[in-house]
């Protein structure tokens, strides 16, 4: 643990050091220019319905109740001069009973960027910029639903490290337009083909290049780093409509061995979404936040991936695998949509009950060409918050599909299976 060790000696500093009590230290305002930090971890219990002959450490099992902390990040960041900026993050993903023992901080951000002018401005690092969506590049602490929509990260973990590769960036804002592009070099994979599977390709890795626009309506979102435009709620704080579109390019990325002939295939994908959040009444500070969104995802010939979050679980009879993985990514178009109503402030008494309710729901339908039926996914959750994203507690349910192949030879659901969790999530700055 000696890498989270300097961290914390880092934020020690920072304390010493901090303005109004919070992880802020300006040294000229007149030309704005700080260091700041955050310290923020997400909680989970969770009960899990696990997909067919799933084991735990070789027994089978069909359910479970876990405890884990989901994500841990560390954020130092400064503006060295007006036109100077750097960030970076610490931290990592899925604390459970599989990984607590050799679980290990990692740098996840680690960059500098120079603005020429608001509407243009250059970095390099390893960076979360992905021109794709703005799921690609969301706040996981400013989340509506309980987790990442896990599909639009598309090549979580393959070929990159939590949706980060080393790279260089161009965003800018243009009157009302917002853009980035981005080129990013993957890591390098050690694999050799399959017969007849899709997978990465081996080799010398190909420079990945991506491009995202959106056009702001109404109202403003930051762009300061590649996550302050993937808000998931405002929280009735501000009105925003943007429509935006992204597109993500590698050639050569997957390849198959067809008759023993190694085949490569480009990967290619583009988005386009809408998001509006806006406040309903500013005395009761309700509000609501919708998203939509379609993406075409290629990876190739029946590329088909399964996924299942914070996983610790083995074996495995449907073809969704072990634990509560289901076919998350793959070659084909998915249609995702989002919608949270914030109720009133004041719903249940402000002496019986001092936080805010916000119910939401999430559906995930895609169509992969692997596949002879459609994905659904469907995640329902309450938010409660004490302190906005800051301080919150959130109950979601969600609904995934098990697929399985019929006697006729064809992928299709079979059955459906379920997880609860209760997350409590807290952020200092």
């Amino acid at each position: 643990m000696r890498a989270l060790s300097y961290i914390l000696l880092l934020f020690g500093f920072q304390f010493l050091f901090a303005q109004n009590h919070n992880l802020r230290y300006t040294f000229n305002e007149d030309k704005g220019t700080y260091i700041e930090g955050s310290v923020g971890a997400q909680f989970w219990l969770r009960y899990l319905d696990m997909n067919p002959g799933s084991e735990i450490n070789g027994e089978p099992v069909s359910s479970d109740i876990d405890i884990s902390i989901r994500r841990i990040r560390i954020s130092v960041q400064s503006q060295i001069t007006p036109k100077l900026y750097f960030y970076s993050s610490f931290g990592g993903n899925n604390i459970n009973q599989k990984t607590e023992h050799n679980w290990r901080p990692s740098i996840l951000d680690f960059q500098v960027e120079y603005s020429f002018s608001k509407s243009f401005a250059l970095g390099i690092g390893k960076t979360g910029w992905e021109g794709l969506s703005r799921n690609t590049s969301r706040s996981c602490f400013s989340m509506m639903t309980l987790d990442a929509p896990l599909f639009s990260l598309v090549n979580v973990n393959k070929n990159d490290d939590l949706g980060r590769m080393m790279g260089i960036w161009s965003k800018g804002k243009i009157g009302h337009l917002d853009y980035v592009v981005a080129l990013r070099k993957p890591e390098l994979i050690n694999s050799a083909p399959v017969e007849g599977v899709t997978d990465y390709a081996g080799g010398r890795s190909k420079v990945q290049s991506s491009i995202y626009a959106k056009y702001e309506f109404i109202g403003t979102e930051g762009n300061k780093t590649a996550y302050s435009g993937g808000v998931g709620s405002y929280l009735g704080k501000k009105k925003v409509l943007n429509i935006g579109a992204g597109a993500l390019y590698q050639p050569k990325m997957t390849s198959r061995l067809i008759n023993g002939t190694e085949t490569y295939y480009d990967f290619k994908n583009w988005c386009i979404e809408v998001f509006y959040d806006t406040p309903l009444n500013t005395t009761k500070e309700t509000a609501i936040t919708f998203y939509g969104g379609y993406y075409h995802t290629d990876f190739g010939l029946d590329y088909i991936r399964n996924i299942g979050a914070d996983g610790y679980t083995t074996g495995g009879t449907s073809f969704n695998g072990s634990g509560n993985s289901f076919p998350m990514n793959g070659t084909g178009d998915t249609f995702f949509v989002q919608f949270g109503y914030l109720l009133s402030k004041d719903l249940l008494g402000k002496e019986t009950f001092r936080g805010q309710l916000q119910p939401n729901i999430a559906i995930q339908q895609s169509y992969f060409d692997a596949l002879d039926e459609a994905v659904t996914v469907v995640d329902l959750g309450i938010n409660c918050f004490f302190n906005g994203h800051s301080n919150k507690l959130t109950l979601g349910y969600q609904s995934r599909p098990i697929f399985q192949e019929n006697t006729t030879g064809e992928l299709k659901t079979n059955s459906r299976k379920g997880m609860l969790v209760c997350q409590y999530q807290i952020v200092i700055r």
